[in-house]
């Protein structure tokens, strides 16, 4: 697999056209994904996956998988066949694991790997290797397992697995799915009971999936009121069938394009509807927007739903700072929004978004500015000021290979008087594989140039 930054860029830009009409199925989701692999290659049996992400960092997962002894195929139809090596059975991998440009593949499966009696190296991108593994490398430790990392815990480095590994209970300094659903995978092979203590809940894909597979996941609220999760050692995975929701993240896209080109009416269906995912949505909903959730259900112990959205006015709101872990990766497209909304749109609490890919703060308020948009921005707050109508546009945006803020703005492009162009867009299909094909199938104007 070819590093996606030894790529040619791919320069895009995004026309004002007409209304947006359809139905798309966006890609499933990715934090989903990863982990339907890991849990169907610890299953006992043979596990179906229906409507997996195939970006590159979920073939990354499926790779390792392979080497660590579980058998993983894509079948003609699109679906997804694993058979699992039942729970402490995988085996030591003869290569090395890289695992691309994620940090949730790495996390994960350093914590899988740490109560097996082997030893694993894992590498990763040029952008993986500057990553801190010590959040989860601590609690591993503490069950038993021992690391060889370069300085400040940053990859390559090898997990030397342990034999005998013991059940903690640990309290994250800092709140992590990541590292929660790390230490919960060691504990699925560990004796006794493993306890992971969040002070504030962060997203629940693993405990809701390792359910589905059967696995005895108890949650308890303390005193104190953080909630304590912990998974009983030793566990059966029994093979499950499942169905990837689409990715709320991904949907945000076409969502907000349907929201702010006039005349539109889309379709998403199956759409993952976690409330620790839906952020963007309630915050859409405050500032006017017509989207509706239908035909609620449930797949794969996930909460999906077919959302239908119409173009709408938007009015400016205050999004509360407590409301940024649900929505933190949706920031960018919801300033998208906010550019095009009657009034300022306050966000603050996402000193975040300066961590991320790239400084996706300073790079939203810039490429809003060089649109014509005033915005004001501060360590951790933003301000956009809205004036009822969408911005002229005009300008070509740098992106530093971040996919969403690519994406943000050429779905602003869609609505702005002049077109909004973006430096590269090669590497959007590593997280939205189809993007621009997918909204040029609703009527959107998105060409290279």
């Amino acid at each position: 697999m070819s590093d996606h930054h030894d790529m040619p860029a791919k320069p895009l830009v995004a026309r004002k056209g007409g209304a947006l009409a359809g139905t798309v199925r966006v890609p499933g989701d990715k934090s989903i994904s990863h982990r339907s692999l890991m849990f169907g290659a610890l299953a006992l049996g043979e596990t179906r996956i229906e409507g997996l992400l195939t970006g590159e960092d979920v073939l990354r997962t499926a790779d390792a998988l392979r080497a660590l002894g579980a058998s993983i195929e894509r079948l003609d139809d699109g679906t997804w066949r694993t058979r699992g090596r039942g729970v402490g059975g995988l085996a030591e991998p003869s290569r090395v694991l890289d695992m691309g440009n994620s940090g949730t593949a790495a996390r994960l499966l350093m914590g899988l790997v740490s109560t097996h009696p082997f030893t694993s190296i894992f590498t990763g991108d040029a952008s993986l290797v500057k990553r801190p593994m010590a959040r989860v490398t601590v609690p591993l430790s503490k069950m038993g397992a021992s690391f060889v990392l370069r300085s400040n815990g940053r990859l390559p480095g090898a997990v030397v697995g342990t034999n005998m590994p013991v059940p903690i209970e640990y309290r994250l300094p800092v709140a992590s799915a990541q590292v929660k659903s790390a230490i919960l995978l060691a504990g699925l092979n560990t004796p006794g009971r493993t306890t992971v203590i969040e002070a504030e809940p962060t997203r629940d894909h693993t405990e809701r999936m390792l359910r589905h597979f059967g696995v005895d996941v108890r949650e308890e609220v303390l005193e104190d009121g953080a909630l304590a999760v912990s998974v009983t050692g030793e566990a059966n995975l029994t093979a499950r069938d499942l169905v990837v929701p689409s990715d709320p993240s991904s949907a945000a896209f076409p969502a907000v394009a349907a929201l702010l080109c006039p005349g539109s009416e889309v379709r998403l269906p199956g759409v993952g509807t976690n409330t620790r995912r839906t952020g963007l949505y309630e915050t859409l909903k405050e500032m006017g927007a017509d989207i509706a959730f239908q035909d609620q259900r449930e797949e794969a112990g996930e909460p999906v739903a077919d959302l239908l959205v119409r173009a709408t006015a938007l009015k400016g709101v205050e999004v509360p700072p407590d409301r940024a872990p649900s929505m933190i990766d949706e920031y960018p497209i919801l300033a998208m929004a906010a550019a095009c909304a009657t009034g300022p749109t306050v966000m603050r609490g996402i000193g975040e978004l300066r961590v991320k890919e790239s400084d996706r703060l300073a790079m939203v308020a810039d490429g809003l500015v060089a649109c014509g948009v005033k915005v004001e921005a501060g360590e951790d707050w933003m301000v956009v000021h809205g004036t009822g109508k969408p911005p002229k546009g005009g300008a070509r945006i740098a992106t530093a290979l971040d996919h969403r803020i690519a994406m943000s703005f050429l779905v602003l492009g869609l609505a702005t008087d002049e077109p909004v162009g973006v430096d590269d867009g090669s590497f959007i299909d590593t997280s939205f594989p189809g993007f621009v094909r997918l909204m040029n199938g609703l009527g959107a104007g998105i060409g290279e140039g």
